[in-house]
């Protein structure tokens, strides 16, 4: 099974930004000594308690230092942007590392109201366009727009020796269809999504158009997991990234990830046990060998070619040691 690390760079409660970004760095080094295939960094804005609104400047630096692991955006945010500078960037980051660069794209806002404004005037339009400005990114990154089109004859400079290889992102069945209208590889969030997952991936290969990047479709499924050598350890520390997901949804986790005494010392009002359950439902959690029978039984069911995973923990030492344990099972 081919694995790989999905970081939102969290802020954890008394660190500070600086350190989130340092520690993204230290995992993503942790990632590929331990032997994972790739390594995404999510994009955020106005979210306190994550550290990253730039995946493309974070790439800069985690490629400078390391060596060959894949790494990538989770997601660049298409409709804030336009497709010509997404390609400009990511062929930049191409020439640099060549043969690791991934441009995972999504559609999601990634912040609050006033900073998709202060983004782009109106996001709506933007998603609107969203298959239109996939295309034509898609255009640029391939360099094969029709001969009469305007862009024809416009580069996305500069041109790397192997492109970025292009990812869509997404939670629902229209996702799944304009990955498979373009032949691009699809990233299904398992782990916030509440739809039924294996009937949007199969809408997605059964409907794929073979492309310049692959004859066949290709599928990787992100999960929230928690693994720690016991089962009662990865519960305890789950419980943290749980109550956090809790206070985000009340608009109040912008003080970072609780800490786990912070967590376990917290009342949970009724409609937040039934929250807690619910978020837990999304998640792996458990010793290395249950969270690998998981993890193959999630492949399984989607047919998957890969598996991704977010972990949020207390503290960033739990984090490391939850992915290596999950790569000793598994690598």
């Amino acid at each position: 099974m081919k694995i790989s690390i999905l970081d939102q760079s969290p802020i954890l409660s008394g660190a500070t930004p600086e350190q989130a970004l340092q520690e993204s760095l230290r995992l993503a080094q942790a990632g590929e000594k331990a032997g994972y295939t790739r390594y995404w960094i999510a994009e955020h804005h106005d979210l306190t308690g994550l550290a990253c609104p730039a995946p493309e400047v974070m790439l800069g630096y985690i490629g400078a230092n390391t060596e060959k692991i894949r790494i990538g955006s989770g997601a660049v945010l298409l409709p804030h942007y336009k497709p010509y500078k997404v390609a400009e960037t990511f062929n930049l980051l191409a020439t640099l590392f060549p043969d690791r660069i991934d441009l995972g794209i999504g559609r999601a806002p990634g912040g609050s109201a006033e900073a998709t404004m202060a983004l782009s005037d109106n996001f709506l339009e933007g998603i609107k366009k969203m298959p239109g400005s996939f295309k034509e990114l898609l255009h640029f990154l391939r360099q094969d727009f029709p001969a009469e089109h305007m862009f024809s004859k416009v580069s996305a400079a500069p041109r790397p020796p192997v492109s970025p290889e292009p990812w869509l992102l997404g939670t629902s069945e229209k996702s799944a269809i304009l990955a498979a209208a373009n032949g691009v590889a699809y990233a299904f969030g398992e782990f916030m999504s509440d739809e039924d997952g294996s009937k949007i991936v199969e809408k997605y290969s059964n409907d794929f158009q073979p492309s310049p990047e692959s004859k066949l479709p290709k599928v990787m499924i992100s999960v929230s997991v928690i693994c720690a050598e016991t089962t009662e350890r990865a519960e305890e520390l789950a419980l943290s990234s749980q109550l956090w997901r809790i206070q985000q949804e009340n608009g109040e986790g912008n003080k970072g990830v609780p800490s786990l005494q912070s967590a376990k010392q917290y009342s949970f009002s009724d409609k937040e046990k039934a929250m807690l359950n619910d978020s837990k439902k999304k998640m792996v959690i458990g010793n290395p060998a249950e969270v690998k029978q998981r993890l193959f039984e999630l492949q399984e069911l989607y047919h998957a070619d890969e598996m991704m995973i977010l972990t949020i923990t207390p503290t960033y030492l739990d984090r490391i040691r939850s992915y290596q344990f999950i790569a000793d099972e598994i690598l």
